[in-house]
């Protein structure tokens, strides 16, 4: 059986469930990612996102009609 929780609230210091981790893919992927990956390159990948989100024409979000 799948354990639900929020991994964003509940893993701040590091992932509760372990083994039985839904995400654990995920999670092997970004630790070799951050392995693999100088800082430098992290720093370069954040600011030309950054660069391109500044760019890029705002959303409207309009609610839903009642």
């Amino acid at each position: 059986m799948e354990q639900k929780i929020n991994c964003a609230q509940a893993c701040v210091n590091g992932c509760v469930l372990g083994n039985q981790c839904p995400n654990i893919e995920f999670r092997e992927a970004a630790a070799k990612f951050i392995q693999e990956t100088p800082l430098d390159k992290m720093l370069e990948l954040a600011q030309e996102r950054l660069r391109k989100k500044m760019t890029e024409p705002p959303k409207w979000v309009f609610p839903e009609d009642p």
